[in-house]
């Protein structure tokens, strides 16, 4: 099934992809698509790289027409999430979370984009119980528990907030910048606890 040649082109997209070349990395992949138009993994990719030049028209064509022939592609369906996200497309992001959940719920990926569009719909409530759901298997993870201290501080919960912020923080550094920058975090900005986690 797989042919030799369209695999070293493929590759090749794949190395331009992640030195951020997405305009080179879509000529390799279109070499392939002109040949084999239902190419999955060059069309997926090919809508990656049109979302990271903000070009989600075009990046959404290329998801639907891999999910035409491949309707469970959780790639696919993950990346089509992520662009719905950047569009501010917040419940036709949810509807595809949950289709996924509804086969496969314990996909922390799918759960992790369902959290962070709950925030943004200012369902702070639930984007914690999908926090919760992936920090039983992860309970590390510093993003997510970023993100359910935002979630915290957002339903003035200041004191479980901090204390999440805290652990976040022992995970790396960058989460320190992130919580200067958050805009989830003005409310507590004055808080001793908080100056002190973030200085």
């Amino acid at each position: 099934m797989d042919d030799p040649k369209t695999n070293s082109i493929l590759d090749e997209g794949n190395r331009l992809f992640l030195q951020g070349r997405f305009k080179e990395a879509i000529s390799y992949y279109d070499q392939i698509l002109d040949e084999n138009p239902k190419h999955l993994s060059s069309l997926n990719n090919k809508g990656y790289a049109l979302s990271k030049l903000k070009d989600f028209d075009n990046a959404m064509k290329c998801y639907d027409v891999a999910l035409e022939n491949h309707p469970d592609d959780l790639s696919v369906l993950v990346n089509k999430i992520s662009s719905f996200r950047k569009q501010g497309k917040f419940t036709e992001g949810l509807s595809l979370c949950d289709k996924i959940l509804e086969h496969n719920p314990k996909y922390n990926i799918a759960l992790y984009h369902k959290e962070r569009i709950l925030f943004s719909l200012g369902k702070y409530a639930d984007s914690i119980s999908c926090c919760d759901e992936i920090l039983k298997d992860y309970p590390d993870n510093g993003d997510v528990l970023f993100d359910k201290s935002c979630n915290l501080a957002m339903l003035s919960k200041t004191n479980d907030s901090l204390i999440l912020l805290e652990k976040a923080i022992s995970q790396g550094v960058q989460y320190k910048i992130k919580a200067k920058k958050s805009k989830s975090f003005e409310n507590v900005s004055n808080d001793s606890r908080f100056q002190k986690l973030v200085s």
